[in-house]
């Protein structure tokens, strides 16, 4: 991935077939709200800097002075840089025989209690050591950047000792991410019981995390971590002053919802097996139900209650998951098209909650997810006469190229 060329002063985004951005400037974005989007026609974009200075259409631009760099929107559509808030892209290998034995019909727990899952992955990355880590997160971010993510958060996890960890957060970091911690991810082999496995990793490895990391985030869930584990990690995380997130109900209904209310989450993420009560929790609190169909497709779930969500007042957002098990996708507008054909959102709540709502659960609401005066001058163009071909195109190559920071990149 490369620029092209030296960072400009300003870039001039003009003769755009339409700009596309979540209404208002609130965050985070619920109910009829969600599905607002202000749309200009024959538009431009200024970006001075790193950030958007105007945005207007074309018969309303002002005389520029020179210098500035110019980028023809002729047949381009722009919609604010895609902003994916749940991500496990620091990891080596894959998954593919595993991939393979679920065709076949073995499941995802299966797999997983009997050393496959999350443990195979910790196995490659942990002999890939910190330099093949930056690497692997870098070829990840750009395969991202080329389907329209330009904000992106990544979870550790997948090292489940201290070095590994460590190096995972710092891998994310060197390379733009927005770094998790996941400490609790699953018990490393190492450790008879989760019990023992949390007090190492509270006293030996959150210290330094809670220096690299912005958040922490723990996977409750059966053969991982039960509600009262979750629950003494969490604690330990926030009075270290991480932000907290959860991996909630993707199988079973573990408490998942109400911890995450009574903790004051940032996010619980899946809810593939939330039921009505925790829908309508949900919708009542300030945490954000991130949504994956992605991986519900990949391991054959049931998809979330989105609209439930949506009907019951939740602040909702959606992500990739992109991880090497059950999510190897690493497309928001692949997101995007399974929100609107399988989670029953329209495209303009897709775009929504793949901008400013994933941005607030990163606490970035203000700076990102939306094409404003004073955002960040992160632009997703699309090659389409329309932007609803983010969720309308399933698959195709709609991402024509972005603007990161005001600099326009070349997705070679």
């Amino acid at each position: 991935m490369s620029d092209a060329g030296s960072e400009p002063e300003r870039l001039l985004v003009r003769d755009l077939e339409q700009v596309a951005t979540p209404s208002g400037r609130d965050a985070p974005l619920r109910g009829d709200a969600l599905g607002k989007v202000e749309v200009l026609e024959d538009a431009y974009v200024l970006c001075e800097r790193e950030e958007i200075a105007a945005v207007g259409r074309m018969r309303d631009l002002p005389a520029l002075a020179e210098p500035i760099e110019e980028l023809d929107g002729r047949g381009l559509c722009a919609v604010p840089g895609l902003v994916d808030c749940h991500t496990h892209a620091c990891f080596a290998g894959d998954r593919v025989d595993e991939f393979s034995l679920r065709a076949t019909g073995a499941s995802y727990e299966e797999l997983h209690a009997a050393g496959g899952g999350i443990l195979s992955t910790v196995r490659a990355t942990r002999a890939a050591g910190e330099g093949g880590l930056v690497a692997a997160v870098e070829r990840h971010r750009d395969w991202m950047l080329r389907a329209g993510t330009t904000t992106f958060e990544a979870k550790s996890g997948y090292g489940l000792d201290r070095d590994i960890e460590l190096a995972s957060l710092r891998a994310i970091r060197a390379v733009g991410g927005i770094p998790t911690w996941l400490g609790a991810h699953a018990v490393p082999p190492e450790f008879d019981d989760a019990d023992a496995y949390l007090d190492f990793a509270l006293a030996d490895v959150l210290p330094e995390a809670a220096r690299l990391a912005e958040a922490a985030d723990v996977f409750l869930e059966r053969g991982a971590f039960d509600s009262a584990q979750a629950r003494r990690y969490l604690e330990a995380c926030r009075a270290a002053g991480l932000a907290l997130r959860l991996h909630g109900d993707q199988f079973t209904e573990g408490g998942a919802v109400p911890l995450a209310i009574e903790l004051g989450a940032r996010s619980v993420d899946h809810l593939e097996a939330t039921g009505p009560e925790g829908v309508r929790a949900l919708g009542q609190s300030g945490v954000t139900a991130v949504l994956l169909p992605v991986s519900a497709l990949f391991l054959d779930r049931p998809m979330p209650p989105a609209r439930a969500l949506v009907e019951a007042g939740a602040a909702v957002a959606i992500a990739t998951d992109f991880n090497p098990g059950s999510a190897f996708c690493e497309s928001l507008p692949v997101v995007c098209s399974l929100a609107s054909t399988q989670l029953k959102l329209t495209p303009a709540e897709a775009l929504s909650a793949s901008t400013v709502n994933a941005a607030h659960v990163l606490s970035r609401a203000d700076r990102v997810g939306r094409i404003a005066p004073g955002y960040r001058a992160d632009l997703t163009l699309l090659g389409a006469p329309d932007w609803r071909y983010l969720a309308y195109h399933f698959g195709g190559p709609v991402v024509h190229s972005v603007v990161l920071a005001g600099r326009p990149l070349a997705l070679g």
